[in-house]
């Protein structure tokens, strides 16, 4: 363990039962052997238990228990981890009998973007999403407090060590809200400050992986990374894109959702999905290369239902054709979902389609305008140029008379120019 490239050996655990089909249970293995190698684990095996009724204290039947314990022993485990979320008393238990460290799905995705946050807003967030999940699990040994970095608690005059951490974390989690709450009321005032401008925006959304952040490179050349890994975008990133008519428009890249999506991220992440929300239009991007890409698009909308996600125009951007033999397919989903366009992210064909229909989009929210603007108002003749269509200009000696069509969020800002 003391060596730096150490990869700790993990076991997967799943279950079956009468209302999960075969490839479902396959489809969820494979996707958290793909988690646990994003977190730095090697996966030495899998086992899937067919659970016909849920054990409160060990979720899966003693016998199964006892064969895991011998697997671990005898592979040297270090980690196990269970697809299914496990109660505190379950989590508690099964780390006690298997000797070594116990998870499930939910603390693997919390891992992932513990090592994955960056910026200041997102270690936030992700902070108060683990302390929400692992105050429960303050029972008996429980959960190492050090794995989130140390420092949340000392031991107290009169206390238990125990005692000690369950009040520190409750006090913590409560820093953490009024900090993001914080957060969020910056991140409105530069939406506010976008409105000003009155550009639209645009939010990228779609299941982890799916090809967002490609995109967001190709439209506005901002330079995020762009890895072929689980949740390489945590923090989102906005970028500024120019459309065939020459206006710009803002666009901003999200986490990737995911079957399962923790509902401590969800809460915690609150103020990167009031991006979402605020959005003027949504692009849904899909992998269409994946075979189970129906499967994602349902967990997207799940999540995008789970936020509160007011009615709004959206996209559905079947992405990854160029890795796509089945032509005819494409046609049929892009028929299928509403406002179905398919490109290539990573090549850019289909891309001006794209931003023709997002073009189009603009155009309905324009309004046409005679505007008496004095030469000194130049930021108001720039805000023009840059957010709307001059029909015609005439130069007075005062001023110039524009005849333009402009976004309607934009007329209030201009009403003492109208003529």
């Amino acid at each position: 363990m003391d060596n730096f490239n150490y990869k700790e050996k993990a076991l997967l655990i799943g279950t079956r039962n009468v209302s999960r089909r075969d490839w479902e249970v396959e489809d969820s293995l494979e996707e958290l052997s793909h988690l646990a190698e994003t977190a730095g684990a090697s996966v030495e095996g899998t086992i899937v238990q067919e659970l016909k009724k849920i054990d409160p204290s060990l979720l899966i039947g003693k016998g199964k228990v006892e064969e895991i314990r011998d697997f671990v022993s005898s592979h040297n485990i270090d980690l196990v981890i269970f697809d299914n979320e496990l109660t505190s008393t379950q989590q508690s238990n099964l780390e006690e009998i298997f000797n070594t460290k116990t998870i499930d799905r939910t603390g693997l995705i919390l891992d992932i973007f513990a090592q994955r946050a960056k910026s200041k807003e997102g270690k936030l967030q992700v902070e108060l999403a683990q302390l929400t999940y692992i105050l429960p699990r303050l029972k008996g040994k429980g959960v190492v407090l050090s794995r989130l970095g140390g420092g949340i608690g000392t031991r107290g005059p009169g206390e238990t060590q125990l005692e000690v951490d369950r009040r520190k974390i409750k006090e913590r989690i409560t820093r953490l809200k009024k900090e993001i709450d914080k957060v969020q009321k910056v991140r409105k005032l530069h939406r506010q400050g976008r409105r000003s401008l009155s550009q639209l925006t645009i939010a990228l959304i779609g299941y982890t992986n799916a090809g967002k952040s490609t995109l967001l490179n190709y439209l506005s050349h901002t330079g995020v990374l762009v890895e072929n890994r689980l949740f390489s975008t945590l923090d989102p990133k906005i970028g500024k894109i120019k459309l065939p008519n020459k206006q710009e428009v803002f666009i901003s890249d999200t986490v990737g959702f995911i079957n399962k999506l923790p509902h401590q991220l969800i809460a915690a992440f609150k103020a990167t999905f009031e991006e979402v929300k605020e959005s003027d239009l949504l692009l849904h991007i899909i992998d269409m290369s994946n075979p189970h890409f129906e499967v994602h698009i349902n967990a997207v909308n799940e999540v995008l239902e789970e936020i509160g996600m007011p009615p709004k125009k959206i996209f559905h951007v079947l992405n990854k054709i160029d890795r796509v033999t089945h032509k005819k397919m494409i046609s049929a989903w892009g028929k299928k979902l509403e406002n179905g366009v398919a490109i290539s992210a990573l090549t850019g064909d289909g891309v001006d389609l794209l931003l023709n229909m997002i073009g189009d989009v603009v155009s309905t929210s324009m309004q046409r305008v005679k505007l008496k603007i004095p030469f000194g108002a130049w930021n108001t003749t720039g805000k023009i140029f840059r957010n709307g269509k001059i029909v015609t200009k005439r130069y007075l000696k005062t001023g110039v008379i524009i005849e333009a069509e402009v976004q309607r969020a934009l007329i209030d800002s201009l009403k003492p120019y109208l003529k």
